[in-house]
């Protein structure tokens, strides 16, 4: 399992952070991963020990290498490949933006008055 120099866009993918290596070069290149707060290139090669900061969608993701690895791993092998140092606050950000992100209105309700939609789009707004 263990390999010496991996790039940077391969190991993004084998650990499964990208589902594909092209999204992961082109998360690279855009300037949403860094490592040790640095911005790198996608041929980079993985140390052991380092930290990698990810950013996947609206989630800012930091993990520190565990593995360097080539292959991709199973979801079950993923905690022998990387820890997971993102803030359990990011965490519960992301879920509190998808909880309120969809608007659901109980069956009949009917549509939302002039009042309630102001305050819709206004919660919109603070997220």
């Amino acid at each position: 399992m263990e390999e010496q120099g991996v790039r940077l866009d391969k190991w993004l993918w084998a650990a499964r952070l990208f589902k594909t290596r092209a999204i992961a070069t082109d998360a690279i290149k855009g300037g949403k991963v860094k490592i040790n707060d640095a911005a790198v290139k996608p041929s980079r090669e993985v140390k052991e020990g380092e930290v990698i900061q990810v950013q996947i969608e609206q989630l800012h993701k930091v993990v520190q290498v565990k593995t360097v690895i080539k292959n991709r791993v199973s979801a079950k092998q993923v905690p022998e490949v990387y820890t997971d140092l993102t803030p359990k606050e990011e965490y519960e950000r992301i879920e509190f933006m998808h909880a309120y992100k969809s608007e659901y209105r109980d069956r009949g309700a009917g549509r939302p008055t002039k009042k309630e939609r102001r305050l819709i789009e206004k919660m919109k707004d603070d997220l």
